[in-house]
């Protein structure tokens, strides 16, 4: 019974680590490395699987860096149809 234990992935730690600092810290720069260093995660672990482990904190990892992105994008999105329809509505009523 020689099975040698596998070791969590450095990438996948820093995947998660990001997605969480995404949130919290650094909200787009965070979210980007999280992303990043996600799926160079999950490729090495693909590439290694009887050596290293961590695949659900990479999938963690890029959920939370993906979530932030979209939000981002989402209130970038809704902050420009608010005040561009403020404008419309106050050249409309010109």
């Amino acid at each position: 019974m020689n099975a040698t234990p596998r070791q969590t992935s450095m990438m996948a730690v820093a995947s998660l680590v990001a997605g969480i600092a995404s949130w919290t810290l650094l909200p787009f720069v965070a979210s980007i490395v999280a992303i990043i260093t996600g799926h160079m995660a999950r490729a090495e672990i693909r590439r290694r699987p009887h050596e290293l482990e961590g695949d659900g904190m990479a999938v963690a990892g890029l959920i939370l860096g993906w979530l932030n992105v979209a939000m981002a994008l989402a209130g970038i999105a809704i902050f420009v149809l608010f005040f561009g329809g403020l404008a419309w509505l106050a050249a409309v009523s010109n």
